[in-house]
């Protein structure tokens, strides 16, 4: 086979891979065990706020999207593998991530906080105070990024999923924990084994660990898809889709957190 024979099928096989791969429309990311953001239900369909949001703006820019659920640690590398398109799964814009991916605007803001069991005596947030305490949040995540830089004589322990967290809370086996404000507000009241537990201090809302807010990641050369994905947040903001899937999950506008 010449040289320009080769060529020529080269092309023609890479043609054919990028139309097959926009005919397969985009692959959401989102690892599945944060409620009620993203969830797995008893079916086996991921589910929450994450991805009804994720679904929507598929929607607007003319898009097919499936699901794909990540554990957490792997996440950014997953969409640097090409395993998704984007990443929508309550991740805070932070300096550090911005050196591997790309964020849409803001689609919410966040706060995080302390939880401890009610009826404990945990009244002050010092690392003098909680030097002999034991403290947990999610690995991988602002949380424990804080809990390591505020309390660094405390005994930290991490854990795959904030689900893991939250069982160790309930069960004695941690004194507090750092979580995601809106996640910890769900869990501690609408739950059975959340009731054990109530949100404690004032939010922590430092811009080095929560950032500008929570974003849509993509990777640094996808331009394009971040300013459709932008485009079309504007949208659902501006026609009450947002206010609609916002209010099947929470009391308050996430977006404004008012």
């Amino acid at each position: 086979m010449t040289l320009k024979k080769t060529l020529a099928l080269a092309l023609a096989s890479a043609a054919m891979a990028a139309g097959t791969a926009s005919a397969d429309g985009l692959r959401l990311g989102t690892e599945g065990a944060y409620p009620p953001f993203n969830y797995i239900e008893s079916d086996g369909k991921v589910a929450g706020f994450d991805v009804e949001i994720g679904l929507e703006l598929c929607k607007r820019i003319g898009e097919d999207c499936t699901v794909v659920a990540q554990d957490w640690d792997g996440i950014i590398p997953g969409l640097l593998a090409s395993k998704y398109d984007f990443i929508i799964a309550s991740m805070f814009i932070t300096e550090e991530r911005k050196k591997q991916v790309d964020f849409t605007d803001p689609y919410y803001l966040a706060a995080m906080t302390h939880v401890v069991p009610k009826g404990s005596d945990i009244t002050e947030f010092t690392n003098e105070a909680l030097a002999d305490k034991v403290i947990g949040a999610q690995s991988g995540t602002t949380q424990a990024d804080f809990i390591e830089a505020a309390y660094p004589d405390a005994d930290i322990r991490l854990y795959p999923t904030q689900d893991e967290v939250n069982l160790d809370m309930a069960s004695g086996r941690i004194d507090l924990q750092v979580g995601d404000m809106l996640p910890m507000l769900d869990w501690t009241k609408k739950s059975d084994d959340g009731s054990c537990c109530e949100l404690a201090g004032e939010p922590i809302t430092d811009p080095a660990f929560v950032g500008e807010g929570v974003g849509i990641a993509v990777r640094q050369e996808d331009d394009a898809l971040r300013e459709k994905l932008n485009t079309a947040l504007a949208e659902i903001r501006a026609d009450g889709t947002y206010k609609t899937i916002n209010d099947k999950y929470f009391d308050i506008d996430v977006y404004t957190m008012k």
